[in-house]
């Protein structure tokens, strides 16, 4: 059995990405988008850019930004790891830009209080980092003024985000709120596959029932099941083993919706453009019914409504999982990476004869923002160009060269590790250079960035990832913005059909409710608003396409 001792900072960096950028409102499909409303600042970017450039002290171009140094207030969440006046990247970026930072960092745990009582109080910094800024906060206080339209400032004097944005219109569509500005700036990682861990396979178990291939179909899936129920694949004389384990199903539905040709759990629009609710879908019943069928013979975690992470972890490292969803599967089993450990490949059913993946965009918006009382827009636009750069990914992502890593072959790019200064965990030394740690911060993800660092391990979960989810894989669901009216529409027809769809799966799922009463639970989800949630999304959408 070949195990890695380490993982790298490569799925580290771009784990953190996925794992926030699911949890936060403005970027899962299963979130509502922002509201918008008419702006009326359209100028106020320019007018500061060019007052400030009059005066001679700014460089369109090169370093430094500025001749003679400015101060500007930069706000973020602290994650508790470095006081940012003394990460090392930070001081890099002052010497080289001529930039100089007044850091006004809130804990993690309570910094989206600290952002509401910030935009409450008309005392903003000068920008926002890594602030996620939503898309309602977007349109709101971009029509107010306060967050600058950073359209003008873009064209004019970042030329590595124009670059990106110009290659890649999609992002410029949904980062550009409907009255037409851009008010906030992304987190752009163009190879993110997962919204959500994956599901996996714990390989001890494949190996004691001598599996020469893992399932294909959820026939297939239920035959290997029933075999850990029955024959104690762990060895302990036991009856001990679960079969399926979940967490309340949030950690699998994603996933196992595919196999019913469905991309996501709430809206998604398939390949023609039509917006679906998943909730009263053929395929969702699907899931159901197979779930129930779990459920009834004793192959699903009788404790799947009602665990926590942190417990099912424990049957994990317990030895006692056969299937279970995760980041990497050793977060679960405990021990090392081992790549016997085999990531699921998404299965046909008898809806879909080609399984579907939902793929994680690529994009996190509100990374970053410029406030109405910052006097150096351009300066500013200028200094979190560079992050967009390779040379400025390198820097904020793994620190300066020559302190955790360095060129093996500069004009390609390729680098290698250093041993970590005074030994310890690599992470969290990176965490005390820069604030690209355990945040989802502006930028562009270069895979030049990480040449030459990935590990064996780290290769394998590409290989993975290119060979059972990339081919069927597509965006669920554009990021899109809605109007005002939409929001506050769908926000309500949302709590509560979203209320009624967590008690029904549950019921459905343990025999509670039969799944002979399917037609009249989709009648109620229509007496509820589910068809106009369709619309919502729509209209929505077309906007965005067009």
């Amino acid at each position: 059995m070949k195990r890695f001792k380490v993982w790298s900072f490569v799925l580290a960096f771009s784990m953190v990405f996925g794992i926030l950028s699911a949890c936060g409102t403005s970027e899962s499909p299963n979130s509502e988008g922002g509201a918008a409303t008419e702006s009326s600042s359209g100028e106020t970017a320019e007018q500061p850019a060019a007052e400030s450039a009059e005066k001679g002290n700014f460089n369109k171009e090169g370093f430094p930004i500025v001749n003679e140094a400015v101060t500007l207030s930069i706000m973020a969440p602290d994650t508790g790891m470095q006081n940012w006046k003394d990460m090392v990247v930070l001081q890099e970026m002052e010497k080289l830009t001529g930039i100089k930072l007044e850091y006004r960092n809130a804990p993690m745990d309570s910094f989206e209080t600290k952002k509401n009582l910030v935009f409450a109080s008309g005392d903003y910094p000068d920008m926002f980092y890594a602030a996620s800024i939503t898309p309602a906060e977007e349109v709101t206080y971009g029509a107010q003024g306060v967050l600058l339209p950073l359209e003008d400032l873009i064209d004019n004097y970042a030329p590595n985000i124009k670059k990106v944005l110009d290659e890649h219109p999609d992002i410029r569509k949904s980062i550009t709120t409907p009255d037409g500005h851009i008010y906030s700036l992304p987190r752009i990682d163009l190879s993110a596959v997962w919204y959500r861990g994956p599901m996996w396979y714990n390989g001890e178990f494949l190996k004691a029932l001598n599996m020469e291939k893992i399932p294909e179909t959820t026939e297939e899936l239920y035959a290997y099941l029933k075999r850990v129920k029955e024959e104690d694949p762990n060895g302990n004389g036991q009856a001990d083993e679960i079969p399926f384990a979940s967490v309340k199903l949030d950690d699998v539905r994603m996933f196992m919706l595919g196999w019913w040709g469905i991309y996501n759990e709430v809206i998604y629009s398939d390949k023609e453009g039509k917006v679906h609710y998943t909730p009263m879908e053929e395929g969702y019943k699907g899931y159901l019914t197979f779930l129930n069928r779990l459920w009834n013979d004793g192959l699903l975690d009788k404790e799947t409504f009602s665990q926590t992470d942190e417990q099912k972890k424990a049957k994990g490292k317990n030895n006692q999982l056969a299937i279970f969803s995760d980041y990497l599967p050793y977060f679960t089993l405990g021990g090392e990476p081992d790549p016997e450990d085999e990531m699921m490949k998404p299965l046909k059913s008898e809806i879909a004869d080609s399984p579907v993946y939902g793929k994680h965009p690529g994009l996190s918006r509100g990374a970053f923002a410029i406030t109405s009382g910052n006097e150096h827009p351009e300066a500013t636009i200028r200094w979190i160009d560079y992050l967009y750069s390779y040379e400025g990914s390198t820097l904020f992502d793994l620190g300066p060269e020559g302190t955790l890593w360095e060129y093996t072959d500069k004009a390609n790019r390729v680098k290698k590790f250093l041993d970590v200064p005074g030994g310890g965990d690599r992470e969290e030394f990176r965490a005390t250079l820069t604030p690209n740690y355990g945040i989802v911060t502006p930028g562009v993800v270069d895979n030049d960035v990480s040449k030459g660092l990935k590990n064996e391990y780290d290769q394998w979960i590409l290989e993975q990832n290119e060979e059972k989810l990339v081919p069927i894989a597509k965006v669920p669901y554009p990021i899109v913005y809605l109007t005002e009216q939409e929001q506050e529409e769908a926000s309500k027809l949302r709590s509560d059909l979203d209320t009624y769809v967590k008690q029904m799966e549950a019921k459905f799922v343990t025999g509670q409710e039969s799944l002979g009463n399917w037609d009249n639970y989709v009648a109620q989800l229509k007496k509820m608003g589910a068809d106009r949630i369709a619309e919502i999304y729509q209209a929505a959408y077309d906007r965005w396409d067009q």
